[in-house]
């Protein structure tokens, strides 16, 4: 499958919406919560204002010139919050463009973004259940906290 990734333009930001309904990790055999779930305070942290404050970055993956994933980046108190100068990822693409490598070359693209800028690491919260544990354990992040649902990794630049 041919892609491109690049910057996302500030006039895409409204796409992050999207992306972020899509981020939400569904367990097999469970339904997919209401779209509205979206505009939750601990949710939205992820994408009000995006691109107002230092440290927002997004990438674009494209195919044929469609948007099929994104991958973002922003200091905020998440779920994966380090510590303020740690940016936070958030990463999705539509189901059909799952299992491509997509994914992972969006996070090396943003890694390798981070480190241009400075960043010495990034950090991430994923549910314990996500196929796509395995796919940061690649790129380079390591289970540094858990609760009971969740991981907290972290990527040295």
């Amino acid at each position: 499958m041919e892609y491109t990734i690049r910057e996302m333009a500030e006039e895409e930001y409204f796409l992050l919406d999207d992306f972020l309904y899509e981020a939400i990790f569904i367990p097999e055999g469970v339904s997919p919560p209401a779209r509205e779930m979206i505009k939750q305070p601990e949710l939205q942290v992820y994408v009000s204002r995006f691109g107002q404050k230092a440290g927002d970055y997004a990438l674009l993956a494209l195919i044929q010139g469609k948007p099929a994933g994104a991958v973002w980046v922003r200091i905020m108190n998440d779920y994966g919050h380090i510590d303020d100068r740690t940016p936070s990822f958030a990463i999705s693409l539509y189901k059909e463009y799952r299992g491509h490598g997509i994914g992972t070359a969006l996070m090396t693209a943003m890694l390798k973004k981070l480190r241009s800028e400075g960043y010495e690491q990034a950090s991430l919260a994923v549910q314990k259940e996500n196929y796509a544990v395995k796919m940061y354990k690649k790129v380079g992040f390591e289970i540094v906290d858990q609760n009971s649902q969740e991981y907290i990794m972290l990527c040295r630049l």
